[in-house]
């Protein structure tokens, strides 16, 4: 197995300026869910006698991959996605023949080495990407033609078992969804009547996480706005660690009942919220905001609350700033209403959906 530069394997595809004839679909990065594309994000740009904005003009077999650091959006082009108009948010690459197959590709741009490598060169000031000097500095390891026929189709098996998993688990996220609709009523609209509070009220702290960078050999688990899922749930496959002094510990650290709230990320992404429900304390990052309730309202209730889709869509509707970056602040946080059912029925969602995630350690 030999190691080469990852540039040495593939094609680069450059950027275009050019005009179409009539309408494009234009495929930006937030059109994209790790490894297909969301329609309903899609954008329809008609081209007709103007030049387009740049972007990428693909082919056949080629893929892409997003530059921005901490994501895993990779695309594989076939001929009805060669037509669409490309975001220069992604990277184009074409496999080298010889060199690397195509299914091997795909399989090492969505590695953790490679995924690893990548964030470790990208560059920038507030969202940093990959660029084409970064691309330079990656190494793969390529085995033979023949030998990556039999590792394609080793991990194109792996990748079909954890996708049918992925949807026995979206099954059972969508039964707690509809539980909790079932029992409290549409949050909006609330139908039962209940008691309804801005979160402020609800609340005994509100407070940012820390603006310090993660440091080998830290002390503290340090949580970032990757490791908040975007159904509710903690996913520390990528975990780095910080360093905090004893006397500023109290202010970042999040422990057993907090509910996390994601303030600053990607439009679509902005406002994932999750119950941290971990026994070890960890240390939030300043993207985060950590939530102590009062008892009146269960930690499970609120984060499943702002996770249901008419929350979501509040939610956007909230967020402002840059293009691909929004945020919402503590303030904004607070102002947002929630209903408060009765208790009792509160303590039987969380039975419930306590119940359900055990079913899903055995899916």
């Amino acid at each position: 197995m030999k190691t080469l530069l990852f540039t040495d394997c593939v094609d680069l595809v450059g950027t275009t300026c050019k005009t179409f004839e009539g309408t494009k679909k234009y495929i930006s990065t937030g059109a994209v869910n790790i490894d297909h594309i969301v329609e309903s994000d899609v954008e329809i740009v008609d081209y007709s006698e103007k030049p387009s904005r740049a972007n990428l003009e693909v082919k056949n077999a080629d893929i892409l991959f997003a530059k921005m650091q901490g994501t895993k959006k990779t695309l594989i082009i076939d001929l009805e996605k060669s037509e669409h108009i490309y975001s220069t948010g992604f990277c184009a690459v074409r496999a080298k023949k010889g060199i690397l197959t195509e299914r091997c590709l795909y399989h090492l741009l969505t590695s953790d080495t490679f995924l690893s490598q990548k964030d470790q060169n990208c560059s920038g000031a507030t969202q940093k990407a990959i660029n084409n000097a970064g691309l330079e500095k990656i190494t793969i390891k390529v085995p033979s033609i023949d030998r990556q026929g039999e590792i394609a189709d080793q991990l194109d098996a792996v990748v079909r078992i954890i996708k049918m998993c992925q949807r026995e688990l979206n099954t059972l996220n969508d039964l707690i969804k509809a539980r909790f609709v079932e029992v409290f009523g549409e949050p909006i609209k609330n139908p039962k009547g209940w008691e309804v509070h801005p979160i402020g009220d609800l609340v005994t702290e509100v407070r940012y996480g820390t603006s310090k960078p993660a440091v080998e050999g830290g002390k503290y688990p340090y949580l970032r706005m990757n490791n908040l899922t975007v159904d509710g749930h903690l996913d520390l496959s990528d975990l780095k660690y910080i360093d905090v002094s004893d006397d500023e510990i109290e202010k970042y650290v999040v422990r057993k009942g907090d509910v996390l709230f994601n303030r600053t990320n990607s439009v679509e992404l902005v406002g994932k919220t999750a119950v941290f429900d971990l026994p070890e304390d960890m240390v939030i990052a300043g993207y985060i905001i950590r939530v102590r309730l009062k008892e009146m309202l269960l930690p499970e209730v609120l984060s499943q609350y702002m996770n249901l889709e008419a929350l979501k869509d509040k939610l956007c509707g909230m967020a402002k700033g840059a293009v691909n970056q929004a945020n919402i602040n503590a303030q904004e946080l607070q102002s947002i209403k929630v209903y408060v059912p009765d208790f009792g029925l509160q303590k039987q969602f969380v039975d419930f959906k306590e119940q359900v995630d055990k079913s899903k350690v055995v899916a």
